[in-house]
């Protein structure tokens, strides 16, 4: 379930969730249940993004759960090296997504194509399909439609998850052809996406309100950024410096227009701030993935060493600031959705939420020297 008491089972929420909720503790086999059962409903190329709570129908209103599913092919494969079950069940399902966005996708007004630059273009002006996804009425509170940062991000990646499994499998044909829409996808990306005037990247093209989506261009198996670049470190920089608190990571920086740093209200303000401003814990998987990719990258050693004052920063107050909420504030034994972006920070939305649990556990178990990788 992604959330309780309001969210069931969401294929987004479920491969975010992964890694920290099924492979790190070590549950291999749930963790295939969960990758056997988001990929037997695909239909043209999409993963479910959950499933009907009246009649158990899937529901197809998402351009990245698709893609997410290989990013955790990869997670699975660090853990296990089960290239086996990955052979058998799910490589035929990668390719047959990858086709299909190749191809255009608009079932549900999804509107999922490759444009002519080569990068991928997703939804409409009425359609939310990114995790920012608040609706009121048939009105989009945060319109992401057009070529998003992290469906770029995503889609490089899993161009090169599958190019990088077809080598594995002998599998020479798409092996090739995914290496040379990943070529071209990611010099068309580092060439458009950087916003010189933000000092980070676009989060829509031609939108440059600064917003952590672009995180994904750093934490991936397969970055589509240069790690050791100067524009990856300035990306990490503005998203530290703006978005970057305690308890997560604001969804929208503090001198943005129609930003919003609290979530009260009844349920068309809260929707109307859902995504404007305040903190989600979940984003703070994407940080600790960036740090830990930057450091590895990174061969200056001044900055390795700034890099990795930062991370250890980093974890020891997202250990100690959970360890308070965990035992002591809105759900004992678990982590809420979302937080205030103000003192006192209060947490609200779901009281207990699936990937704030899980990206908050790989933190603290990488901060008590437990976490593989």
């Amino acid at each position: 379930m992604a959330g309780i008491p309001w969210f069931l089972d969401w294929g987004r929420d479920a491969f975010i969730s992964f890694e920290g909720l099924l492979l790190v503790t070590k549950r291999f086999d749930i963790a295939r249940e969960v990758l056997l059962t988001f990929t037997r409903d695909i239909k043209f190329g999409l993963v479910p993004n959950g499933y009907s709570g009246f009649d158990n129908r899937p529901l197809y209103n998402s351009v990245d759960a698709s893609l997410l599913l290989f990013e955790q092919v990869n997670k699975y494969l660090k853990y296990t090296e089960d290239y086996k079950f990955i052979k058998e069940n799910i490589y035929e399902k990668l390719i047959f997504i990858i086709t299909n966005y190749s191809n255009g996708i608009d079932i549900d007004d999804n509107n999922i194509y490759i444009d002519s630059d080569g990068l991928l273009v997703s939804g409409t002006e009425n359609t939310q399909n990114t995790w920012m996804d608040a609706k009121v009425n048939n009105f989009a509170v945060t319109p992401r439609n057009g070529k998003a940062v992290e469906i770029n991000a995503l889609w490089y990646n899993a161009l090169k998850t599958l190019e990088n499994l077809a080598k594995k499998f002998d599998d020479k044909e798409v092996c090739k052809n995914c290496r040379k829409v990943a070529d071209k996808h990611k010099k068309v990306f580092n060439e458009k996406f950087f916003n010189k005037k933000t000092k980070c990247l676009y989060d829509v093209l031609g939108d440059s309100k600064i917003r952590p989506n672009q995180l994904f261009a750093l934490s991936l198996t397969y970055p589509v950024l240069d790690l050791k670049s100067d524009i990856a470190m300035s990306v990490f920089n503005t998203v530290t410096d703006k978005l970057l608190l305690k308890y997560g990571l604001r969804t929208l920086a503090k001198n943005e227009k129609n930003y919003i740093p609290v979530y009260e209200g009844d349920g068309f303000k809260r929707d109307m701030s859902y995504h404007q401003g305040v903190p989600w814990v979940w984003l703070l998987g994407l940080y600790f993935d960036s740090l830990r990719n930057l450091i590895k990258a990174q061969t200056d050693i001044s900055i390795r060493k700034d890099l990795e004052k930062k991370y250890n920063d980093f974890v020891n107050t997202t250990y100690e600031t959970f360890k308070k909420e965990i035992n002591k504030e809105e759900c004992v034994g678990s982590i809420s959705e979302l937080y205030d972006g103000k003192a006192p920070y209060k947490p609200h939305g779901t009281f207990a939420q699936g990937w704030s649990v899980s990206e908050v556990l790989r933190i603290v178990l990488e901060y008590k020297g437990l976490k593989k990788g």
